[in-house]
């Protein structure tokens, strides 16, 4: 079977388990946690779009970015094509965002599923400088992948000791399941300082009065 038809059958089986109202918005609900509500987020890898369509119906300002005219065909379907680029993680910069209509700051990063596995090597090492680029004061990298395929604890591990960015949580799932190395999966955080501040709004507080 050739790539393209691959990319083909993904993106049918996708699209498939969406109109099946499969849950494929875990990611989003663990982000948008994250996140003031108006919050710029991307997505890399979007693949078919679930998590930016409900990252945007939550109130942010999310964007998707795949190199594959397959699943953005699908994403462009089921949701407003105005929200994806097709952009590989190793054409992000400021320039390229610029140039498709981008925001160059984000709240939020995102990495979800396999995408770390099928990036080459010095492409996924090279997110870590991008985020470090394009993440605000208080903005959070999220990586959500298999802990021992390519591009899981170990290896961000190893790209950590080389960057600015601090690593501030670490799951076994989207559902804030404690970590432990003998996990299969791993969702991890990372932001510029080892304690996120600066954010403008106080979502959800409430301070009663003296």
């Amino acid at each position: 079977m050739s790539v393209s038809k691959d990319y083909d059958s993904y993106a049918i089986k996708m699209r498939n388990l969406t109109m099946a109202g499969t849950d494929l918005e875990t990611a989003a609900r663990f982000v948008d946690m994250l996140c003031p509500r108006g919050s710029r987020i991307l997505d890399i890898g979007c693949g078919i779009g679930n998590t930016v369509n409900a990252l945007r119906q939550r109130g942010h300002q999310a964007f998707g970015i795949d190199p594959t005219q397959q699943v953005l065909e699908v994403a462009g379907e089921l949701f407003d094509d105005t929200w994806f680029r097709q952009l590989g993680a190793g054409e992000l910069n400021l320039e390229t965002l610029r140039a498709c209509g981008l925001p160059i700051s984000f709240e939020a990063i995102v990495l979800a599923g396999n995408v770390p596995a099928f990036l080459p090597a010095e492409e996924f090492a090279g997110l870590f400088s991008v985020a470090q680029l394009l993440l605000s004061d208080s903005g959070v990298l999220v990586i959500g992948t298999s802990a021992v395929a390519r591009g899981g604890t170990e290896q961000q591990d190893e790209l950590l000791e080389r960057s600015q960015l601090r690593l501030v949580g670490r799951f076994s799932d989207w559902h804030l399941s404690t970590f432990d190395f003998s996990a299969d999966w791993c969702v991890s955080m990372y932001a510029k300082t080892q304690k996120r501040t600066g954010f403008t709004k106080p979502d959800g507080i409430f301070v009663l009065p003296s």
